[in-house]
């Protein structure tokens, strides 16, 4: 979203002149003028007021779009919430006629570099690590112990070995069906993930995930770079581990960072713990950097798809083509119908946290999340465990819930070398790849700067800095070797999208 459609009165932000709500930017006491609005209540920084009157029945407009409606009269100056404005969204089908698709033209510009490392494959990556990937949860714990021990042998000044980590979870015995194809897919896909340079697979023996039928989902792959055994067949897992970690580390040491152009990353973005500023300055902000990204001939990927509900008519129209406009609508769709196949509503979103921070109904949280996508063009849709193309000059929508964990999981798993994450409530969660927490507010970025690597709070205040410029600088640092926040603090896991039936 262009910073010009931040019109911001005193304390009121206006985002798009056909809304008839605004956001205040800091907390307002009753009986306070702003221009024309007097404000009936006490309203708190992040929530919304009304520019006018609403009347009953009447819809709510903020982004330009239709957010909620009103269940009774509302004042010009009055709190508009979740005790006066509700959902609109009802539980059937997004039509793919009601979708136009539009002409896109391909971006160009220059591009910069970044000191990475290029993979036998012509893949490119930003860490090289060796990575850990068990089978199934049963043998999380040696894995980890693995991990540890070869990290402190191996990871040490000097090498070209920036980590060695295992991620543990719970999943990969007495699953069934689509359960069990999701464990292998994710699994699978972060074996095949560039940022790590080789992979130790190390199973149980006797789980639903078996060794043999994972390393056909892995694929074809060089035994120089991947090593797997099952603890069962050895005496000790752990020094079997170490042996074999030894050989990885021998592989890994002969790849050294180079120059090589941006458009080759692949950039994830993901919000969670929303707040009423979500949309006018963290995702928005990183909006910019996917325009600028998709510009070059980059792929940023965007997952969450309950949080498209009530967005579908800001994000789809910029589909490449009809092919494409039908996969975006069947990927929402079906996620409509897993909800009803659980019978939960479609709407069962904000959390308590987003409504504290302001946000009223699911239809303003994903007009706002999506504004992280900017406006480049849609090129690709693929189900929860695909992975995304390289150098793809635009959006790769993925399948996937609004769940941090699940959702920043499946953005690495499709290849997302580092993740854009947004906040205005603050999380330390990382994954796999470097996780950059993007804070909407500046009150966040000082409480916890232990997580928080960038504050996106500033474009409520500018000093004449182009925020934009100060973020792209830092994920070009961050893909070349600068470690993120969640990386300084250790704190990397993943989590697996259960559906079915546990035996």
């Amino acid at each position: 979203m262009p910073e010009s459609r931040l019109n911001s009165m005193t304390g009121i932000i206006r985002i798009h002149p056909a809304d008839n709500v605004g956001v205040t930017s800091r907390d307002v006491k009753a009986g306070r003028r702003d221009g024309e609005i007097v404000f009936r209540q006490d309203i708190p920084a992040g929530h919304k007021v009304a520019l006018v009157g609403i009347p009953e029945g009447g819809l709510v407009r903020k982004y330009g779009f239709s957010i909620a409606r009103a269940n009774r009269p509302i004042t010009a100056g009055e709190h508009v919430h979740s005790h006066n404005a509700a959902t609109t969204l009802g539980s059937s089908n997004v039509s793919v006629r009601e979708m136009a698709v539009p002409e896109i033209s391909k971006f160009r510009g220059p591009v910069p570099t970044f000191q990475g490392f290029r993979r036998p494959d012509g893949r490119v990556a930003i860490r090289n690590e060796i990575w850990i990937i068990n089978t199934v949860g049963c043998v999380n714990v040696p894995s980890q112990h693995i991990a540890e021990m070869a990290a402190r042998r191996w990871v040490v000044p000097g090498s070209s070995i920036d980590g060695i980590h295992a991620f543990a979870h719970p999943y990969g015995c007495s699953q069934l069906g689509g359960d069990l194809d999701n464990t292998r897919k994710i699994l699978a896909s972060l074996v095949r993930h560039p940022n790590a340079a080789a992979v130790l697979i190390l199973g149980l023996g006797c789980e639903n995930n078996t060794l043999r039928s994972f390393l056909e989902e892995v694929g074809e792959f060089d035994p120089d770079r991947i090593r797997f055994f099952s603890a069962q067949d050895v005496g000790d897992e752990e020094e079997k581990g170490l042996e074999e970690v030894e050989k990885l580390v021998a592989y890994a040491s002969g790849f050294q960072r180079e120059a090589l152009p941006a458009s080759e990353l692949v950039l994830g973005m993901k919000c969670g713990g929303s707040d009423g500023f979500s949309g006018l300055t963290a995702n928005p902000l990183v909006g910019r950097i996917a325009d600028r990204h998709t510009e070059w001939g980059g792929t940023v990927i965007l997952t969450e798809v309950p949080e498209m509900f009530g967005a579908e008519q800001a994000i789809f129209p910029r589909c490449q083509d009809t092919a494409t406009l039908e996969s975006a609508v069947e990927m929402v769709n079906r996620f409509r119908d897993y909800f009803l196949r659980h019978n939960e509503p479609v709407s069962e979103n904000p959390s308590p946290g987003n409504k504290d921070g302001g946000i009223t109904t699911l239809e303003e949280k994903s007009l706002g999340c999506i504004q992280k996508g900017g406006m480049a063009p849609v090129r690709h849709i693929g189900r929860y465990g695909d992975s995304s193309p390289q150098k793809l000059g635009g959006l790769s929508l993925i399948e996937g819930p609004g769940n941090d964990g699940v959702s920043s999981t499946a953005l690495a798993a499709a290849g997302a070398h580092v993740i854009l994450f947004t906040t205005g409530r603050g999380t330390p969660l990382g994954v796999p790849v470097p996780t950059l927490k993007v804070s909407t507010n500046t009150d966040l970025a000082r409480r916890k700067p232990k997580w928080i690597d960038f504050d996106a709070g500033t474009l409520l205040d500018p000093d004449g800095s182009d925020p934009a410029e100060d973020l792209m600088k830092l994920v070009l640092a961050v893909a070349s070797g600068q470690p993120a926040r969640n990386e300084i603090n250790g704190f990397r896991e993943i989590a697996i999208w259960k559906q079915g039936v546990t035996l």
